[in-house]
């Protein structure tokens, strides 16, 4: 099993509420850090202070654009050097790349990728032409990102244009190994329909950092039967604590402590069914304990 691994939890389940409430919840849940990146209202500098005053350290962050859309590419490009470098800055050497597009953009199909959620179809996807683009915009993020210290990794979501088990596999396939890494979130790759354990054994060598989410299969069921939006799922309670879902974590972390991990591991519970985030966090943080986490 994994020793000696930095658990984090992200802030997710606090929004809306004050950053160093969340903060203080965090570090009293017992995790080691919390995701950061570039701020408006800090420097990078002024950020590890923060989050030292809690006795928490940054954890990786979260950079998010639409790939896909060559007139962005040169934009999302000096974005994603500046992400780097503020992510170098705070002590990472690792950050989520994930795509945006949730509501913004009808597909083929003639719904948003949110409407979707969990029940994707073909008419869904991209267009080969902009999945091309996809991918040879990720390698150039990836490769810029390197030259700051910074691996890519990116990051699966119910809800975008790279949801299902099938689309990763494909977008993997089409960037390189050397330069786009994976963070995957094992929440949202169970709520697409993907055999999770499976997805980490055939990609461990390749993931350097996860979030850890659990689902209510049940509501997945539920909602995949009725053609849910995201906002409904989550509405049902779509989310549960880590351990007290349907996804085998023992198994997960034992396939990453076979290929060596030795990144950071991110709790979220994106909305919580109990009293409150600070609740939540500490019975996410109990179950990864009970593994010897």
């Amino acid at each position: 099993m994994l020793k000696n691994i930095p658990i984090g939890c992200g802030q997710i389940t606090w929004r809306g509420l004050d950053e160093k409430a969340a903060l203080a919840d965090i570090a009293a849940a017992g995790y080691a850090g919390a995701p950061a990146g570039p701020s408006r209202e800090r420097t990078a500098q002024e950020t590890l202070a923060l989050y030292e005053s809690y006795g928490l350290r940054p954890a990786p962050g979260y950079f998010a654009a639409d790939f896909w859309k060559a007139d962005e590419e040169a934009a999302i490009l000096e974005r994603a050097r500046h992400y780097a470098a503020v992510t170098a800055e705070l002590g990472l050497t690792e950050t989520y790349v994930a795509t945006g597009g949730f509501d913004r953009d009808v597909m083929a199909s003639g719904r948003t990728r949110s409407a979707a959620s969990g029940h994707v179809t073909a008419a869904d996807g991209l267009s080969d032409a902009d999945f091309a683009q996809f991918a040879a915009t990720l390698n150039r993020v990836g490769q810029v990102m390197l030259e700051e210290g910074v691996k890519s990794c990116f990051h699966n979501h119910v809800g975008s244009v790279i949801e299902t088990g099938e689309e990763m596999d494909r977008l993997l396939a089409a960037t390189d190994p050397e330069v786009v890494f994976l963070g995957p979130d094992t929440g949202h790759l169970a709520w697409a329909g993907a055999d999770v354990v499976d997805f980490f054994r055939r990609y461990a060598s390749r993931i350097k950092t996860a979030h850890v989410k659990d689902i209510d299969e049940a509501v997945r069921l539920e909602g995949v039967a009725k053609q849910w939006d995201y906002r409904t799922f989550s509405e049902h309670g779509i989310w549960a604590e880590v351990g007290h879902g349907v996804i085998d974590f023992p198994a997960v972390f034992q396939i990453l402590a076979d290929a060596g991990f030795d990144g950071w591991i991110i709790v979220e519970t994106d909305v919580t069914q109990l009293a409150s985030p600070l609740e939540s966090a500490q019975v996410s943080r109990a179950y990864l304990r009970g593994l010897g986490l």
